[in-house]
């Protein structure tokens, strides 16, 4: 009877562990992510420095197919970083650093008009929250400050190396020069590599309130980290970027050489005129009919400036007018409408569906024509971006840049397009792709899957200790539209009670009532407390019996987490939702939706075959019993008779 027990005992743990086991580990291979629409709340975020630094200035300056993409040198590594965000909903694309010894992590906008790679400093005075810890020098055991020379802008104590940028939407950010070693993730090639970074101590404007914790600057100077790189030897002069597409986001950057696809289009890029990444613009086409423009309007004061850092495009006056009026000729069979921000006099159009696929059907393709003749088309969501309030309805994303006379081309132009900066060969280079399936096509032997995406910015004032922060794989991305079976996210909290598990039900309740759906969706499946602090994650599950959620029941609910619309009260102290994840339906889900209800017939059809094995294990002993064995002349005790 023991072993009976024993037997169902075991069993029953090593089912329930099975059902139960840690989620990263049942689904990590499926995570993914779908990106909601773009709120537009990042209109105009751009990052044009006020003042220019020359080319060449030192620490002084303050102011198609499925084919592999091959490294363009054998000697030298090259460092393959995933992106995260989206463009529009984010106002930018951000990539993973590690600074420190040991790594401190830290999501950084990656940024070609900018010099300067910056993160807050623990010393900060005036930083905003962001959504990793502030970086910690004296953490670090391989950091070093850069102490004051003839080559650098020195502080007031003429000790250290200082720095100090503003930025045309009137955001600023100064602080101090360090030097630490900094790496590049698990998927590079690249080892870690010592370089000067800005520790911020002073943070205004955007750069205050943004979600990201500081800029990574890709432009050319002496605190580029591209430029830090290319000295030291260890890449080749050359990087890349690729968007994601039109509400997918994601992406891939490449610090080093690439050798260019066949079908790249290439135009010259003069390092001399300005330090920003300019290309020669001779053209515009819409549908094929060029507009009715001097090749000199592209090049005024700057040029045409490609900077990663800006969101939408802009052109100069006589530029957008003739543009936006090509546009609206060619989609008269859409009904124009009003802009979704009553701040800003948007062109929209609604009537084209929701697809992003079958845009090409209702707007015309533009087309880029360099100096070379060479011709680089813009499908519509280079051009548009989602009407945020009505359904099937988009607007331009290409707007005047006011009285200056330079074209500016943001991130919107780019999306799906895998973008060289050959520096060496002073060119920049386009080809159109899928760049949410690029990540595959660069990693050509075997990796680990994509580095964790940004987490969530804390909702209240405080913030949840780094110690109980969730670690692991965070946001991945999919290629397309995908059905939603189950969500997830991760709730940090720092309470004053002793145990928080017995306000779990009570916590389930006020995160169905903030993403406004049935508490029976909202599922705890993960616990851990330490003193204070308790790591939580959760799950939520499409209403009733559906398997999967419908495509804007999804994109509200992660709508809702990723724009830090969910709150607690204040009984719950500090807290931080992070790693919100969608994940399509699988078999299991079922199991782990279910679980009480497989657990009790787990529970039942074992003790069933507990009490089976235990009848026949005593009827087993009584038989053995009967039909004993008895000697020749053995003493058998009388039977009394029955009474018949």
């Amino acid at each position: 009877m023991d072993c009976a027990i024993s037997f169902t005992t075991t069993l029953t743990v090593i089912i329930v562990v099975a059902i139960f086991q840690p989620p990263d580990l049942a689904f990590s291979a499926t995570n993914f992510i779908l990106r909601p629409p773009s709120n537009n709340q990042n209109r105009h975020t751009m990052f044009l420095p006020l003042s220019l630094s020359p080319p060449n200035a030192s620490l002084s300056s303050s102011v198609k197919s499925r084919r592999h993409l091959q490294k363009s040198d054998s000697h030298q590594s090259n460092a393959r970083m995933p992106l995260h965000d989206d463009l529009l909903r984010n106002g930018y694309y951000t990539t993973r650093l590690l600074i420190g010894s040991p790594p401190q992590k830290f999501a950084l906008i990656v940024d070609t008009g900018s010099t300067v790679t910056y993160v807050p400093c623990s010393t900060c005075e005036q930083c905003g929250k962001h959504q990793d810890p502030r970086f910690q020098p004296e953490l670090s055991s391989t950091y070093t400050p850069v102490k004051c020379t003839i080559d650098c802008q020195c502080d007031s104590d003429k000790v250290q190396c200082v720095y100090e940028r503003q930025y045309a939407e009137m955001s600023s950010s100064s602080g101090v020069i360090g030097n630490d070693v900094i790496s590049f993730g698990d998927q590079s090639e690249l080892t870690p590599q010592r370089a000067n970074f800005g520790c911020e101590n002073v943070e205004t404007g955007d750069l205050y309130s943004q979600h990201a914790d500081g800029i990574m600057g890709l432009g050319r100077g002496d605190l580029s980290i591209v430029d830090q790189l290319v000295e030291k030897g260890v890449i080749s002069d050359s990087f890349s970027l690729c968007y994601g597409g039109m509400d997918v986001g994601g992406g891939a950057m490449v610090l080093g050489g690439i050798s260019a696809p066949a079908d790249m289009v290439f135009t010259h890029s003069n390092p001399v005129r300005s330090p920003y990444y300019n290309i020669e613009l001779r053209e515009l086409h819409v549908a094929g009919k060029r507009l009715s423009l001097s090749p000199a309007v592209f090049d005024g004061k700057h040029g045409s400036v490609l900077d990663s850092g800006t969101t939408y495009a802009y052109l100069p006056e006589a530029a957008f007018l003739a543009f936006k009026e090509a546009i609206v000729k060619e989609v008269n069979s859409l009904k124009q409408i009003r802009g979704p921000d009553p701040n800003y006099n948007d062109i929209c159009f609604s009537g084209a569906g929701s697809d992003v696929a079958e845009l090409s059907k209702s707007f015309p393709t533009v087309d880029m024509v360099f100096e070379n003749k060479q011709k680089f088309s813009l499908s519509p969501e280079n051009y548009l971006f989602r009407h945020s309030k009505v359904r099937g309805a988009y607007c331009l994303g290409i707007f005047q840049n006011g009285k200056d006379p330079t074209t500016l081309l943001g991130g919107i132009v780019v999306r799906n397009t895998f973008v060289t900066y050959d520096r060496e060969h002073e060119k920049i280079g386009f080809w159109k792709t899928n760049c949410s399936e690029l990540w595959e096509r660069l990693n050509v032997t075997s990796a680990p899957p994509p580095e964790p995406s940004t987490e969530s910015k804390p909702n209240s004032t405080k913030v949840v200790p780094p110690a109980m922060a969730p670690t692991g794989p965070s946001h991945n991305i999919i290629p397309g539209e995908q059905k939603v079976g189950r969500i997830t996210f991760y709730l940090s909290v720092n309470v004053t009670y002793s145990d928080l598990k017995p306000y779990t039900k009570e916590l389930t309740k006020i995160v169905a009532k903030e993403l406004e759906i049935n508490v029976s969706q909202v599922q705890l499946i993960y616990f851990k407390s330490e003193g204070n602090n308790s790591i939580t994650r959760w799950a939520i599950f499409p209403a009733g019996s559906a398997s999967y959620f419908s495509n804007a029941t999804a994109m509200g609910i992660m709508s809702k987490l990723s724009e830090h619309r969910v709150s607690l009260p204040k009984t719950y102290g500090s807290y931080q939702f992070s790693r919100w994840s969608a994940e399509p339906p699988t078999k299991w889900m079922w199991l782990q939706r279910h679980n009480i209800v497989v657990v009790v017939v787990i529970i039942v059809m074992l003790a069933l075959s507990s009490l089976a094995f235990a009848t026949w294990f005593i009827w087993r002993r009584r038989q053995q019993t009967v039909n004993a064995y008895k000697p020749v002349g053995a003493v058998v005790p009388e039977q009394e008779l029955q009474p018949l």
